[in-house]
C-alpha cells in the first residue's frame, strides 16, 4: 500500500495517506466478497484518497527543489521514470502502478478502478508501450539483457 502511494503522491505524503487508508478501513464495514475483492476494496480507498490529494494539492503552487548536477545515473533514471509516469493518462498510470508496484491481479485492479478486465489489459499494455517509448534513451544505457527481459512481458 505504502509503495503504491509513494509512486502516486510521493514519499512525503504517502505515510499520512497510508494511515488514512487504514483508518478508513478500520472504521468501515468490510464488504462481503472474496479475499481478492477485499484487497481491491482497500486499494480503491487508497486510490480515491490519492486522487483527492492530487486534486487538492494541484490547486496549490508547488515548490521546486534545486537539483544537484552530480547525481548518479540511477537517480537520473528514477527521475525520468517519474516524469514518464506523470505523462501517462491518470487511469493508465493507476492501472500500471497497481499492477507493477502494488502487485494486484487484473481482477483486483478491475475492481479497484471500476473497469473491466479487458480494459485493465488494454490500459496496462498502453502504459507499458508509452513508458518504453519515453524511456528509450535511458534503456540504451542499461544492460541489453535486462531490456529484453522487460520487453518480453
Amino acid at each position: 500500500m505504502f509503495r503504491y502511494l509513494c509512486r502516486v503522491v510521493g514519499p512525503s505524503e504517502a505515510t499520512d495517506l497510508t494511515q488514512e487508508v487504514f483508518l478508513r478501513v478500520a472504521r468501515s464495514d468490510v464488504p462481503e466478497t472474496t479475499t481478492d475483492g477485499e484487497r481491491a476494496w482497500v486499494f480503491r480507498i487508497a486510490r480515491n484518497l490519492a486522487l483527492n490529494h492530487r486534486r487538492d494539492t494541484g490547486r496549490k503552487p508547488e515548490t521546486v527543489a534545486l537539483t544537484d548536477a552530480s547525481r548518479p545515473a540511477p537517480q537520473e533514471t528514477s527521475t525520468a521514470m517519474k516524469q514518464a509516469l506523470e505523462r501517462l493518462a491518470p487511469l493508465d498510470r493507476d492501472v500500471f502502478l497497481l499492477r507493477e508496484v502494488a502487485g494486484l491481479s487484473y481482477e483486483e485492479i478491475a475492481g479497484s478502478c471500476d473497469i473491466s478486465h479487458a480494459a485493465v489489459r488494454a490500459r496496462l499494455h498502453r502504459a507499458r508501450q508509452q513508458l518504453r517509448h519515453e524511456l528509450q534513451p535511458q534503456l540504451q544505457n542499461v544492460n541489453p539483457r535486462l531490456v529484453r527481459l522487460y520487453e518480453s512481458r
